[in-house]
């Protein structure tokens, strides 16, 4: 009940220009008081994507944050919709969620049937663009890498590459599509993922950038591998 809240303070922070007639009025960022207010709509207003909302509900909605800030008589039992609030939200979300995954199984059943990809059992698609050479590392192991992650659209949202700057962190510590794929290649090596959001961050996402039920693609470059250290004899 506080993720869905927290979802509908964001959107009440986004709608505060609404005018009583509906809509929005032009709202001007003259001061930096302004212009806080307006990021904090910004950082949190992009969840509500996923909730598919019509300009009816949308008005709907700043008509009951306009009525409650201002100490007007709300129009329902608040607390008695909580519950409805609830169901509300994680229908929309379901839906989106379940529509993402579809589109996410097309996309990658096409990049194994066109790009010579291969799928493992379970369910991670991948092809080695180049082998490197060594040993392939463990999941114990921590991996160097430089890597682009996109949504199947093609939008980037998270990329080393563009950082210009490598990461490491240990390979059994990120989501599961990662800790099987990089297994799959040797350092100097260079592989794409493509994998389904149940290996990647669920029905859940993760907001902003990544919607739920998303299906990932990487394009990552294995540049080293640091071995696990031996656990110390007894």
């Amino acid at each position: 009940m506080q993720k869905t809240l927290l979802l509908l303070l964001a959107l009440s922070l986004t709608l505060v220009s609404c005018n009583k007639g509906g809509g929005t009025a032009d709202v001007k960022l003259e001061t930096e008081d302004d212009k806080t207010f307006y990021a904090v709509g910004g950082m949190f207003g992009t969840r509500l994507k996923d909730l598919n909302l019509t300009e009816k509900e949308v008005n709907l909605i700043a008509t009951g944050l306009r009525d409650a800030s201002l100490g007007k008589d709300v129009k329902v039992d608040v607390q008695t919709y909580g519950p409805k609030v609830q169901q509300l939200f994680k229908s929309r979300m379901t839906a989106k969620s379940e529509d993402e995954k579809k589109k996410g199984a097309e996309y990658l059943e096409n990049f194994v049937k066109n790009e010579g990809a291969k799928k493992t059992e379970s369910g991670l698609a991948y092809k080695v663009i180049k082998e490197g050479t060594g040993e392939f590392p463990k999941a114990t192991d921590t991996v160097e890498v430089h890597y682009e992650g996109k949504l199947i659209n093609g939008t980037v949202f998270d990329s080393s590459k563009e950082r210009g700057k490598t990461v490491k962190f240990p390979l059994n510590r990120v989501i599961k599509g990662w800790t099987e794929g990089l297994q799959l290649v040797k350092p100097g090596g260079q592989i794409k993922l493509v994998i389904p959001s149940d290996l990647a961050y669920g029905d859940s996402g993760a907001a902003p950038k990544i919607p739920g039920g998303a299906t990932l693609t990487f394009d990552v470059e294995l540049i080293s591998i640091e071995k696990a250290k031996a656990e110390k004899k007894k």
